[in-house]
């Protein structure tokens, strides 16, 4: 092999970001083995067999996707959001209803969730959108157009109702819009009404030393004193509308929000999934009780431990070490995710990684806590890890697009160096 051909390998490798993809393939393989402990010996193995498959599918989406020219996926990403949207019509009107939520369609076997594809379909129709030209987060009409391309699926998601899915929507759009270059001030108070809704649920005392505590901060955006003003009595006005609200919610969302704010108060019944997921968390120790050996998992303890509570399999089973290597993994995709959106000189790619960046940061986040006790139950699963196709392979087509993002910064970096 000549010189030339070494050095246009060479080039041409560099083209694909190893370090996210060993951390994809890392997270899929503690998903599967997880998945397996948890319904190992028993009859729940199609779930690990239809993950497996989905997985596949999942990987032959993501080599696909980065390979599509930037100009292709840009012109797809609208009718992807389009197609997106029909679907979630489509399930309210012909789906089939699963722990009291209609959000599943039924296709050979298999249940696919339109509200995870709205995920990848909020995400590319947004940034399409932003990436036009002469397109502003700033401009007032270009900001009306984001928030109901995200606002619109969230409110279908809602209807199902899907609460969790819901909340992951508007934590795209903000994510998105705060990288984008919207207000940091608007977008701290956004963020802040349901800090402040939670804690005037759980007491006036913590409704009041926290809506004081974030009041104070609202000031250190120097803005004028009467858009600040403006801002703390929102946040005020919110927590004291948080009881009416709480009275309209379904019996089952109060159990879910009670079990969060008193996780102790209904041992047997509730809170009985946090109890379980908190004793297999904590009995795994250092260095946990080995594979397939986690007396939580093997037990059955932990219902639903194959999806919202598949974090407990592993910190169970090869303990404090296992969980960290999981969140370490987790944090060092995001931060590659937010890497990609800073280095990369298309607006389309930009808002792509950071919506990326958001998604997997959130589900984390919320996950993580719930299985710990620190967030409430909402059925967000834990990405690449929870048993899910429709989560699955829309994770994996996100990854695809940070490797096209990459591979097309990088190909034109080495062309005008």
């Amino acid at each position: 092999m000549s010189d030339k051909s070494i050095a246009l390998k060479k080039q041409t490798e560099s083209f694909f970001d190893w370090q996210t993809f060993l951390l994809t393939i890392f997270l899929v393989f503690a998903g599967l083995i997880s998945l397996y402990s948890a319904t190992y010996d028993s009859n729940m193995s199609a779930y690990f067999w239809k993950q497996v498959i989905s997985a596949g599918i999942g990987f032959a989406g993501m080599f696909s996707v980065m390979f599509i020219p930037k100009r292709t996926l840009k012109s797809i990403s609208f009718p992807v959001y389009l197609i997106s949207l029909g679907s979630l019509i489509f399930v309210l009107l012909f789906g089939v209803e699963v722990n009291s939520t209609t959000g599943w369609i039924r296709i050979a076997g298999f249940s696919v969730q339109p509200a995870e594809f709205a995920k990848l379909g909020v995400i590319v129709g947004i940034a399409w959108q932003l990436a036009a030209k002469g397109r502003s987060i700033e401009n007032i009409r270009d900001l009306a157009l984001v928030v109901a391309m995200a606002g619109v699926p969230a409110f279908l998601i809602f209807l199902q109702p899907d609460i969790g899915t819901t909340t992951v929507i508007v934590a795209l759009l903000i994510g998105i819009m705060f990288w984008s270059g919207f207000d940091a001030f608007l977008l701290y108070i956004v963020v802040a009404l349901p800090i402040v809704a939670v804690m005037a649920l759980k007491g006036d005392i913590y409704f009041y030393v926290f809506a004081g505590l974030l009041s104070v901060c609202a000031f250190l955006f120097r803005k004028k004193v009467v858009f600040t003003l403006i801002g703390i009595l929102i946040l005020f006005g919110i927590g004291f509308g948080a009881k009416f609200g709480y009275s309209h919610l379904k019996d089952y969302q109060k159990a879910r929000l009670e079990t969060y704010l008193n996780p102790g108060t209904d041992k047997l019944g509730t809170g009985y999934n946090v109890l379980q997921s908190k004793m297999a968390v904590g009995s795994g120790g250092l260095t946990g009780k080995g594979y397939l050996q986690g007396t939580q998992t093997q037990l059955r303890y932990i219902p639903m431990q194959w999806t919202d509570f598949i974090y407990s399999v592993p910190t169970e089973e090869f303990g404090f070490i296992g969980g960290a290597a999981i969140i370490f993994a987790f944090a060092s995709l995001i931060w590659r995710a937010i890497r990609i959106a800073s280095e990369t000189d298309s607006i389309y790619y930009s808002v792509v990684a950071a919506g990326t960046a958001t998604l997997i940061l959130y589900h984390a986040m919320i996950n993580i806590g719930m299985v710990i006790g620190i967030m409430p139950v909402t059925g967000i699963p834990l990405p690449f890890m929870s048993a899910g196709g429709s989560s699955l392979i829309v994770n994996l087509v996100l990854i695809g697009l940070l490797l096209s993002a990459y591979r097309d910064y990088h190909i034109k970096r080495s062309i005008y160096k």
